[in-house]
């Protein structure tokens, strides 16, 4: 099968595809997480909408590691994604409180 992504032709198969190409999916669905936790019109890098995006990143490939339990790298990226999200939430907390208690309830990511 060959996928075409940044004017670059991939052959891939199609249960790889998603971690192949993981900013493309997430550019795919990238407009409408800024949609869902934008603070302002203009708004695509508040810490709301970074941490929607690390979140989208984080499900997809906690699904590959499930399928691919020795895939090491794609683990090593998933430590560092949930440690840049832990930092983002540890400073929305600190900063605005009623903004990260609304932000985790629409992800459903802590108790």
């Amino acid at each position: 099968m060959l996928v075409t992504c940044c004017n670059k032709v991939y052959h891939a198969h199609i249960k790889m595809f998603y971690i192949v190409n993981l900013e493309y999916i997430v550019l795919l669905d990238k407009q409408s997480i800024v949609k869902d936790f934008k603070i302002h019109d203009k708004d695509t890098g508040s810490s709301a909408v970074q941490i929607g995006i690390l979140t989208a990143k984080i499900k997809i490939l906690t699904e590959h590691l499930k399928s691919n339990h020795k895939d090491e790298h794609s683990r090593r990226g998933l430590l560092n994604m949930v440690n840049a999200r832990r930092k983002l939430l540890s400073y929305m907390q600190r900063v605005d409180l009623a903004g990260y208690k609304a932000l985790i309830g629409k992800l459903g990511i802590r108790k």
